[in-house]
């Protein structure tokens, strides 16, 4: 079964330097109807002015990670770390027993626009972490994110998974789902078919009860593919 969560019915605010689109509750934007799925607890599409950004805040257990897809995020953290983001580059935080950070976009002229992700840790109150690495772009299905860290790929304190589908309109990516597992689709580039079903850039998934996700285009796309328990 495939519920779609399409991108006109999500929340949305224009904050001035801020625009952001909400799949899940989240803020000012409260939904019984939309609390997450499984694991997953946030998505949000953010486009930060130049020159601006979220100032030091604090999180406690959420495993955070920041998909940009234009422009540079600067982070800067209460555990010292302090880098930069781009397209083709992932960022993972947990947020454990508390930390603080800022997202910052340092550009004078052109806006970032990124996805912020949020899933449910398996365990509370662990030690806070940091972590920043390239993704190497590839055709069909690259781990971004995963328990043990495995392929490269950044570490989450989660049973669940994430992957990054990149479609070229000819090449059609296949990821199967074990017993009792779901997952959840996010468009990010685009207009994908899911399981039979067309998505587009905004859209979001969710998949109960398949053996599989199955995902194809007509021309190049990108969406993100949760994995989880």
């Amino acid at each position: 079964m495939i519920t779609v969560r399409p991108a006109a019915e999500r929340g949305y605010f224009d904050h001035g330097w801020l625009q952001t689109h909400h799949s899940f509750s989240f803020a000012g934007y409260q939904d019984p109807a939309q609390m997450g799925f499984r694991a997953l607890r946030v998505i949000n599409e953010d486009w930060v002015a130049p020159g601006q950004g979220f100032g030091m805040h604090p999180h406690r257990d959420m495993e955070i990670v920041t998909w940009v897809l234009e422009g540079r995020l600067e982070h800067q953290d209460s555990l010292g770390h302090r880098g930069t983001i781009g397209v083709g580059e992932a960022q993972r935080i947990t947020a454990g027993r508390g930390i603080l950070h800022s997202e910052f976009n340092p550009s004078d002229d052109e806006a970032v626009h990124l996805l912020q992700i949020w899933l449910l840790p398996g365990v509370r109150g662990r030690q806070p972490e940091y972590q920043q690495q390239p993704v190497p772009p590839q055709p069909g299905l690259t781990l971004l994110a995963s328990p043990s860290g495995e392929c490269g790929s950044l570490t989450m304190h989660t049973d669940n998974r994430l992957y990054v589908a990149a479609l070229d309109g000819v090449l059609a990516a296949e990821l199967p789902l074990a017993p009792g597992r779901q997952a959840w689709v996010q468009v990010t580039r685009g207009a994908v078919t899911v399981n039979g079903t067309v998505l587009t850039a905004g859209d979001g998934a969710a998949l109960s009860d398949e053996e599989a996700v199955r995902l194809s285009s007509t021309a190049p796309a990108e969406a993100l593919v949760f994995d989880l328990g």
